[in-house]
């Protein structure tokens, strides 16, 4: 802001003086919001956000997007689905800014700052505002050429003679849990490749060395070309729901309205999320 520490100081001292409730605690060592000052702090950006909705309203309800937008998804599905949509957005509104922020975790949009944000799975009861927009599977896959030489497992017990490729960003559960026609089987599993990332998941799989488990669209591409192949279909999970959300309201303001209408329309063309 450009301000002093001291004249920070001296305006929170004012505000809090002027409101009469503490909206900071403060040490030596660090500064907090209290819960009446995250409160504070929540309305006061919701009633920023439509104060600029409505000058973009007094400005024409059919003016082009233009401004700051920050994104964000997990980080294979942002940089394989969502990053070709901002670039998309970018191209047709010379006047806006993107920051998308691809993270594997849950992003609190109020309190991180960001407006847009696409989730996958279920969502928890929340403020947001959500659009689904495709769904994807947790699958069985493996090469032609493994499935070739150890065979097609027909059951989730046969598992337990296959080598196995456990991608730890899934789930750090070995465990596996599978569903058909409403009974649930449990198969515990020993695999002889451990790896923590899925792209390494996925590279095990393609050489040809065993079976792993893994989101359909991060196979997508190779699900497609055919040097991986689904397994064991029929056992598989509930797919999981994907969603846009957002934390705006009907009076949206226009750049993020564009946004979600564009990647809407594009994830529920994929036919690898349809």
């Amino acid at each position: 802001l450009g301000m002093s520490p001291p004249a920070v100081t001296r305006a929170i001292a004012a505000l809090e003086n002027q409101l009469g409730v503490k909206l900071l605690n403060r040490t030596t060592r660090y500064v907090r919001t209290t819960e009446a000052g995250e409160r504070y702090l929540t309305d006061a950006k919701r009633i920023l956000q439509e104060v600029q909705v409505a000058n973009e309203g007094a400005a024409g309800i059919n003016a082009e997007p233009r401004g700051d937008l920050a994104v964000t998804a997990p980080v294979l599905f942002g940089q394989m689905f969502v990053m070709p949509g901002i670039v998309d957005y970018l191209k047709r509104y010379p006047d806006t800014r993107v920051e998308a922020v691809l993270l594997d975790r849950v992003v609190k949009l109020l309190e991180e700052g960001l407006d847009v944000g696409v989730r996958i799975g279920e969502l928890p009861d929340s403020s947001m505002r959500a659009l689904k927009v495709g769904k994807v599977r947790l699958i069985l896959c493996a090469s032609p050429e493994y499935l070739q030489q150890a065979g097609i497992p027909q059951t989730p017990s046969d598992l337990t003679e296959h080598e196995i490729i456990f991608a730890q960003a899934i789930n750090n559960d070995i465990d596996w849990k599978f569903e058909n026609q409403g009974e649930q089987e449990h198969v515990k599993l020993s695999p002889r490749l451990k790896v923590t990332t899925n792209d390494a998941a996925i590279t095990a799989a393609r050489k040809g060395f065993g079976i792993t488990r893994l989101l359909s669209y991060q196979v997508a591409p190779f699900l497609a070309s055919g040097e991986l192949k689904i397994i064991l279909e029929n056992y598989e999970p509930a797919a999981k729901p994907i969603h846009i959300v957002h934390r705006e309201s009907h009076l949206s303001s226009t750049k993020v309205r564009a946004f979600i209408d564009l990647m809407a329309e594009r994830l529920r063309n994929d036919s690898a999320l349809n």
